[in-house]
């Protein structure tokens, strides 16, 4: 008889495991079912604050007029990052902007923080998830580099990272390994040299060509093959 009732209250508990998990199912259905949650993103208005750059010596420092236009990015109604400058729509849902950073530049001898604007790299931002990524774009100075963008393609020209150094002309495409186009233009650091060290980069499409010039140099243009690469969340590669 133990047997028999050691039984009957194993079955039982079986069965209320089951019409437990039976009555949770229905409302794991409808979470699965309503989808993935939308994100509201936004930037906010405009404000100018002290800016001096960073190749700045005492004779040549800009006095204190000088300002940098920053604005908020929110996620969510939640202040994520400071961006400066204009946006670049990629897509209509991925758009890429530049990144406002607050260096303290105080000293060690300081007594407090000395806190200052500088503008930053470039980051790519999806409207729908909220999603914010930073570029690693290749040989990119945030001194030296003027970023123009066609597509999903930055056109500027970047300082060599190695021991050799060098100033390159850069194309890079978002989502790629490599940049598109890292040409040899010219010497640096170079202790005279103008600013800004090339003029902006000039576009043109059918077929895609960019040209790109140093202010003391001449202007060559390159010609950019490929297609988009960029990948949002959601895509399927399968369908490609």
């Amino acid at each position: 008889m133990p047997f028999l009732c050691t039984g009957t209250l194993f079955a039982r508990r079986s069965q209320l495991r089951v019409a437990l998990f039976l009555s949770l199912l229905p409302s794991s259905l409808i979470v699965f079912a309503s989808g993935p949650k939308v994100h509201t993103v936004t930037l906010g208005p405009v404000r100018h604050v002290a800016f001096t750059p960073t190749d700045a010596t005492p004779d040549s420092k800009a006095d204190e007029t000088s300002s940098l236009r920053v604005r908020a990015l929110y996620v969510d109604d939640r202040l994520k990052e400071w961006t400066t400058g204009e946006v670049h729509d990629i897509t209509d849902r991925t758009f890429a902007v530049r990144r406002a950073l607050r260096i303290n530049d105080a000293l060690p001898t300081d007594s407090s923080p000395h806190w200052m604007w500088q503008p930053g790299p470039w980051l790519t931002v999806d409207r729908v998830t909220g999603h914010i990524t930073a570029l690693h774009l290749p040989d990119f100075d945030s001194t030296v580099s003027d970023v123009v963008w066609y597509r999903d393609y930055a056109a500027y020209c970047g300082v060599g990272t190695t021991a050799k150094g060098g100033l390159y002309a850069v194309v890079a495409q978002v989502g790629a390994r490599r940049a598109v186009v890292q040409k040899l233009i010219g010497q640096w650091p170079q202790t005279d040299h103008f600013m800004p060290v090339c003029q902006p980069a000039v576009w043109q499409r059918l077929p895609v060509r960019v040209t790109l010039k140093p202010t003391d140099g001449e202007a060559t243009t390159y010609s950019v093959l490929g297609s988009t690469s960029i990948i949002e969340e959601g895509d399927n590669s399968d369908d490609n």
